[in-house]
C-alpha cells in the first residue's frame, strides 16, 4: 500500500512540473518579442482546392490596452473587400470583441459568438484565427507531450486545451523551438478532435532585434485550400492613436 502511495505522489508531482513547464514555455513564447505597438503591411493569397489563387492587401496596427491587445485590420486591395475594417478587442474575461464594417452594408456590426469559427473575408483564418494570436493563456490547459526535431530544430511539442467551450477548437498542439522560443507550428483540432487546420511560420528576419516570421500559412485540412501571409512591411513601436481602436474609426476610417 506504502509503495503505491509514493508511486501516485510521484506520478502526481511529475504530472504537475509538466504542466507547469508547459505554461512556462508557452508563456516564453508569447512573450518572446517586447514590443508596445505593431504596424505592418501584408500580402495575403488565397489559394483554392483547384490551385487558383486570389489577393488581399492588408494593413494591420496592434497596441496593448488596459485588457489585453488590440488589433485593426484595414483591408486595402482589391477593389471588391477595400476600405473593409475589423477590430478585435481582448476582454477582462480573458476573450475577445469583435467588430468588422462592411462598405457593402455602410455600417459596423458586432461578430456574435456564434460566427467565432467563420471564415475571416473569404480567407482559410476564421475570427477565432485572428484572435487567438494574442490568446490569454490562462484560458486553456497546457501540457508538455514530447519534444521533437523540426526545420533542423529541437522543439517542445505542447498541447492546449480550452476550459471551456468558447473556443472553437477542441485542442492546439504547437511546435516552439526550445532554444529561441519561436513558434514553426500549430495544428488546430476540431470538436470531434480531427484535425482542421495547420499553421506555419517561416522566413524569419531580424526586423528591430526581433526575430519575426515574414511568412505565415494556415491550411484548411478538409477543404484542401491555404492562406498565405507575406510581410511587406513591419515596424515595431510607432506611435499608434487611440482612436484607431475604435468603432468610429471603423465607421469613417478617420481618428476623431
Amino acid at each position: 500500500m506504502k509503495k503505491i502511495t509514493v508511486l501516485a505522489v510521484l506520478l502526481l508531482s511529475a504530472s504537475l512540473l509538466s504542466a507547469q513547464d508547459a505554461v512556462s514555455i508557452m508563456n516564453s513564447a508569447k512573450n518572446r518579442v517586447k514590443m508596445d505597438t505593431i504596424s505592418s503591411r501584408s500580402r495575403m493569397v488565397i489559394t483554392a482546392k483547384d490551385g487558383s489563387t486570389s489577393e488581399r492587401v492588408i494593413d494591420q496596427y496592434s497596441k496593448d490596452g488596459p485588457n489585453g491587445a488590440r488589433t485593426v485590420i484595414v483591408f486595402q486591395r482589391p477593389a471588391n473587400v477595400a476600405g473593409t475594417r475589423f477590430l478585435t478587442m481582448d476582454t477582462a474575461s480573458g476573450g475577445s470583441d469583435r467588430w468588422i464594417f462592411l462598405p457593402s452594408l455602410g455600417r459596423t456590426r458586432r461578430i456574435a459568438a456564434s460566427e467565432s469559427g467563420g471564415s475571416f473575408m473569404g480567407t482559410d483564418f476564421s475570427y477565432d484565427d485572428i484572435s487567438s494570436m494574442d490568446r490569454d493563456i490562462s484560458l486553456d490547459t497546457h501540457t508538455l507531450l514530447r519534444e521533437e526535431t523540426l526545420n533542423g530544430k529541437i522543439c517542445y511539442v505542447i498541447q492546449s486545451a480550452p476550459k471551456d467551450n468558447a473556443f472553437q477548437y477542441s485542442k492546439t498542439i504547437v511546435w516552439i523551438d526550445k532554444t529561441s522560443f519561436l513558434i514553426y507550428k500549430s495544428e488546430m483540432y476540431n470538436r470531434r478532435d480531427e484535425l482542421a487546420k495547420v499553421m506555419e511560420m517561416s522566413d524569419f528576419k531580424d526586423v528591430q532585434g526581433r526575430l519575426t516570421p515574414m511568412q505565415t500559412k494556415i491550411s484548411t485540412v478538409t477543404a484542401g485550400s491555404s492562406t498565405t501571409i507575406y510581410m511587406e512591411i513591419i515596424k515595431y513601436d510607432e506611435q499608434i492613436p487611440e482612436g484607431v481602436f475604435t468603432t468610429a474609426y471603423l465607421e469613417t476610417g478617420r481618428i476623431r
